[in-house]
């Protein structure tokens, strides 16, 4: 189920506004913050407004926000603002002989990578997302609507990105 604030922030009823998610496994204290956001499954999820989320986002993610956006623009994975969860782009790269990862343009922005509780390599710690109003003289997706642009640390260290219209993703489940 997705509070109000999210599913109108997801719909891009809220330019104005940023979504701030953290992982419980990455802050310690998630209690304290659950009464500040909207408690998940996994963590909390905010929706404030750009200035202070960004503010929210840094704490939160141990990075600036503009920081994180523009390590993770040119590493696309997949992410889901409904469920909350990512696909680290990461997670496809082939392991070495010695069981080492073969990737070697891992970002560690604002990760710590022993925030892993074990049960995956390749879990969502946090994301920072914004909307884009629509921009037809932009072309592509930026014609078609306002775009949701949201940024992403996995448990693994890696900052990846992702972003589509606003309201094609139903943020009703």
């Amino acid at each position: 189920m997705v509070d109000g604030s999210r599913k109108a922030f997801l719909a891009g009823e809220r330019p104005d506004d940023v979504l701030v998610y953290v992982a419980a496994r990455a802050v310690s204290g998630i209690e304290a913050l659950a009464d500040r956001g909207e408690r998940t499954e996994k963590g909390v999820a905010f929706v404030l407004d750009g200035e202070r989320g960004r503010r929210v986002a840094e704490r939160v993610l141990g990075t600036d926000p503009m920081d994180l956006a523009s390590a993770a623009m040119d590493r696309e994975g997949e992410l889901d603002l409904v469920s909350l969860a990512g696909t680290c782009p990461a997670a496809e790269v082939d392991t070495g002989v010695d069981g080492a990862s073969t990737a070697d343009d891992v970002d560690d922005v604002g990760a710590d990578t022993d925030i892993d509780d074990g049960s995956s390599a390749h879990a969502l710690r946090g994301v920072f997302a914004f909307a884009e109003e629509r921009n037809p003289e932009a072309g592509g997706i930026y014609a078609e609507g306002d775009v949701i642009h949201a940024y992403a640390v996995c448990t693994c260290g890696t900052v990846y990105s992702d972003r589509w219209v606003a309201g094609n993703r139903d943020p009703s489940e």
